[in-house]
């Protein structure tokens, strides 16, 4: 039996008795090379006490093959995926083990995309078919107990039918050793999504996509409603949006001064949520690499050694967004963009299948005209949402077809969502 499972309506990720389960990831893709097992401690608490439910983490990371991990250890035997090597798994498993004790789930990466396409990075290559189906099942059997989720992929694409054979491979000997207990699904390069290469395949769970680091409000609410439209329905999310302190790249991937902030990842998180997707992933620069000061991290460019960079303000403000939803109906939730009838900015709108509550994000300092006649005459409480630190402001009943708000914005770039909720 899967730990969490599919919705019934196809659309979210609930618990075994049906009630629901919101992914709320963080990148820490380096987790198992390069911490101590006190570091991961560290991070772990850290990342539970801030109300996070899944950590993305490779086995076989971008560093980690011919480097060893903090325990001097290298995850495969002379680079055979049909020879792991048991000293790093044990370590492995301390991670795996004290995640799932704090209430967290693994999105768990068996391999980075190089190692079965090295269109750039470290690589080398080394998976086959054969090899793959061996080291999925190998996978499967050890964490066939734990709370995981498992993640294909490695922000690489499929270009050939090798490619293609080598995924497939994994998929198959995951599920044949853990007995299909766990969620699966893919993690694509920049700008893709797993639907464009596997929405058919049975055993992709749910889509993934990386709307990417490459500039500022990158539209990933127009590849959720992509996804959120494609057939056969399945729950999808932005699983690598723009990383806080990440350096804002050109469309030539040139790096410029500025790193994307806060304000940028909670703009990425509202509107991949309220445009369909069913949970978000936060990301951090620094922390996906766990960076400090003497490391190897290649092209990579930190700044914030990850022990401080724990407490940059978009992780904490990540709970937010998820307490929200929460608040109200979970699995009857769809997009509507319909309710905003007039607005000077752009803004993104949700709300309950059952017409309870309506919920429209205003990424900045913005004046609208939403539609409330989805509330049948009825009188609605409206109140303003503070994405910064969950703080509401009331603003009183309205009984009207139609409302002008104005966003209590101090500034051009501050966020708010409007909430309005039916008064039976």
């Amino acid at each position: 039996m899967k730990n969490i499972r599919v919705s019934d309506n196809r659309r979210f990720l609930v618990q075994q008795d049906g009630s629901p389960f919101f992914y709320l990831g963080d990148t820490a893709w380096e987790l198992f090379h390069r911490l101590t097992r006190e570091e991961s401690v560290l991070y772990l608490k850290d990342r539970a006490a801030k109300k996070f439910t899944v950590i993305q983490a490779v086995l076989l990371s971008e560093f980690g093959l011919n480097s060893p991990n903090a325990n001097g250890d290298v995850p495969l035997l002379n680079n055979n995926p049909a020879t792991p090597n048991e000293k790093y798994f044990q370590h492995v498993d301390f991670i795996v083990n004290t995640a799932n004790e704090l209430g967290m789930m693994i999105g768990m990466l068996p391999t980075w995309g190089d190692k079965w396409f090295q269109s750039y990075g470290l690589g080398p290559e080394i998976f086959t078919p054969e090899n793959a189906a061996v080291y999925g099942e190998w996978l499967g059997k050890r964490y066939r107990d734990s709370s995981i989720i498992w993640i294909l992929g490695g922000d690489r694409p499929i270009e050939t039918e090798t490619h293609r054979a080598i995924i497939e491979a994994t998929a198959t000997g995951l599920k044949a050793g853990d007995g299909e207990r766990h969620l699966m699904t893919f993690h694509p390069k920049n700008s893709e999504s797993s639907s464009q290469y596997f929405q058919n395949a049975a055993w992709l769970d749910f889509n993934m996509l990386q709307s990417g680091h490459h500039g500022i409000d990158v539209p990933n609410d127009e590849m959720i409603a992509r996804d959120y439209a494609a057939r056969p329905i399945k729950p999808c999310l932005d699983a690598e949006p723009c990383y806080e302190n990440h350096p804002v790249k050109t469309p030539g991937w040139r790096e410029r001064d500025d790193r994307f902030g806060d304000y940028d990842a909670r703009k990425a998180a509202y509107r991949a949520l309220f445009a369909g997707a069913f949970g978000h992933t936060y990301g951090c620069h620094d922390i996906w690499m766990f960076w400090e000061p003497d490391g190897d991290f290649g092209n990579h460019v930190g700044n914030t050694i990850w022990t401080k960079a724990l407490q940059f303000p978009g992780a904490g403000q990540m709970q937010y967004a998820r307490a929200l939803l929460e608040s109200k109906p979970f699995l009857s939730r769809i997009p509507d963009q319909s309710l905003i009838l007039e607005s000077d900015s752009t803004l993104y709108a949700t709300r309950d299948e059952t017409n309870t509550y309506a919920l429209i994000y205003f990424p900045k300092k913005a004046a609208a005209t939403i539609d409330l006649r989805m509330f049948s005459g009825q009188p609605v409480r409206a109140s303003w949402f503070d994405t910064r630190d969950g703080s509401v402001q009331e603003m009183g009943n309205i009984n009207a077809a139609q409302q002008e708000f104005q966003s209590p914005a101090t500034k051009v770039e501050e966020d708010w969502v409007l909430v309005l909720d039916k008064i039976e």
